[in-house]
């Protein structure tokens, strides 16, 4: 069993700081650093890929939607070619600077509400492969087992990846539960351990209504952005040794 453990960093923007990248980067085999466009600054994003490449932590490009007032949380209707620039331009941002860095953006993973509404969305799900096709096509996409990304990315030639949330909630049907929706976020660290635990070992996830989902998955996050999170990570990658799981980045 080899499970890859990301987290999103590098959200801090300007004066304001958010989660503690340093603590997450010591635990985390892959990183996925905000672009600017949801969260983060130049700075963030060079000191966040500059301590990643000390650790040998994997790069990834979280790309959003451009929404800082609302940390990329809500859908936004774009024409293609615009969400397909805005994302090849946050992508090739991120690695210029993680290669003056020393490093690369080795794979892409959506924010937010892009992340969710692509999984369903065939149109959005293309205008992004596309700025992936156009940058890079050798970069991994992570998303939900069950996303349209997949067929997506399939017949652009872009490799996809799954990914699992230990510390969010699950649909009978494999997605996410929303965010505005009690109990979609989970904090309890032993239960998060657990449920990364199910995940690896067993390929399955209880769901919101107690019914074993299978969950195929190469790559699980935690959460950079919720209170606790340094523990949480520590408390899955805990949990992930003692089960026997090889921890190793997908790129």
């Amino acid at each position: 069993m080899v499970i890859d453990l990301n987290a999103d960093l590098g959200e801090g923007y300007g004066i304001w700081r958010l989660g503690d990248d340093t603590a997450l980067l010591d635990i985390v085999t892959s990183a996925n650093v905000a672009c600017g466009f949801h969260a983060g600054d130049p700075v963030t994003i060079r000191r966040t890929c500059a301590a990643a490449v000390d650790r040998g932590v994997a790069i990834g490009a979280q790309v959003s939607y451009r929404d800082l007032a609302h940390f990329g949380r809500r859908e936004m209707e774009l024409e293609p070619e615009e969400l397909c620039a805005e994302v090849l331009y946050q992508l090739a941002a991120v690695d210029g600077i993680a290669r003056a860095m020393g490093g690369r953006v080795s794979y892409v993973k959506p924010h937010g509400a892009l992340y969710n509404r692509i999984c369903r969305d065939e149109v959005q799900a293309a205008a992004v492969i596309d700025a992936v096709a156009d940058y890079d096509p050798s970069l991994p996409v992570l998303t939900l087992p069950g996303s349209v990304v997949h067929e997506a990315a399939a017949a652009a030639g872009v490799p996809t990846v799954n990914e699992a949330f230990a510390d969010r909630a699950y649909t009978p049907a494999g997605m996410l539960v929303p965010r505005r929706e009690p109990g979609a976020v989970i904090h309890d660290v032993a239960a998060v351990a657990a449920r990364a635990r199910q995940m690896a070992v067993e390929g399955s996830v209880t769901a919101s209504d107690g019914s074993s989902v299978p969950l195929t998955a190469r790559s699980i996050c935690v959460h950079g952005d919720t209170p606790d999170a340094v523990l949480l990570a520590q408390g899955v990658r805990d949990a992930l040794l003692a089960a026997g799981v090889v921890l190793q980045a997908f790129t």
